[in-house]
């Protein structure tokens, strides 16, 4: 059943993506074709979530197995779901890292190219955008601890 389940998640994500996309090609060249996209994209994927969640909760008693299986699992689940957090702490507070990084580098480059005496100034903002990466490192360190 939770193949099913899977699989229909599945395709309400494919729908989700490639309908609107076409909607929005298709469309005249107004506003109305964003709203049609939009429009097209709740409908799908909100219409296909409920068909995922009908077909999980009926059944012949497989959803109460399926909580009694869930309670013996649920350390190995959060587990897992913290590894997940920690991951996602420490890429994305990399990529945001790298961005402001990209952003202050090069304003600190056209500066010191006009006025060489204000190189320590703009090594301090760039160090600082830095900083936010490993902000994100040093969370992802105190999820992993408390794993």
């Amino acid at each position: 059943m939770s193949t099913l389940v899977s699989v229909t998640l599945i395709i309400a994500l494919i729908l989700s993506i490639l309908l609107p996309f076409g909607a929005f090609l298709i469309g005249e060249r107004n506003r109305g074709r964003y709203k049609t996209s939009l429009a097209v994209n709740c409908f799908f994927f909100f219409g296909t979530l409920i068909l995922a969640n009908i077909i999980a909760f009926t059944g012949d008693g497989t959803v109460a197995q399926a909580a009694g299986e869930a309670a013996t699992e649920a350390s190995g689940l959060a587990t897992g779901m913290g590894y997940l957090a920690a991951a996602l702490v420490t890429g994305l507070s990399c990529i945001g890292g790298g961005i402001a990084v990209a952003s202050a580098a090069s304003a600190a480059l056209g500066a010191i190219s006009e006025d060489q005496s204000i190189l320590g100034k703009s090594l301090i903002f760039v160090g600082l955008a830095e900083g936010v990466a490993l902000y994100g490192l040093i969370i992802s360190f105190m999820i992993l601890g408390n794993l």
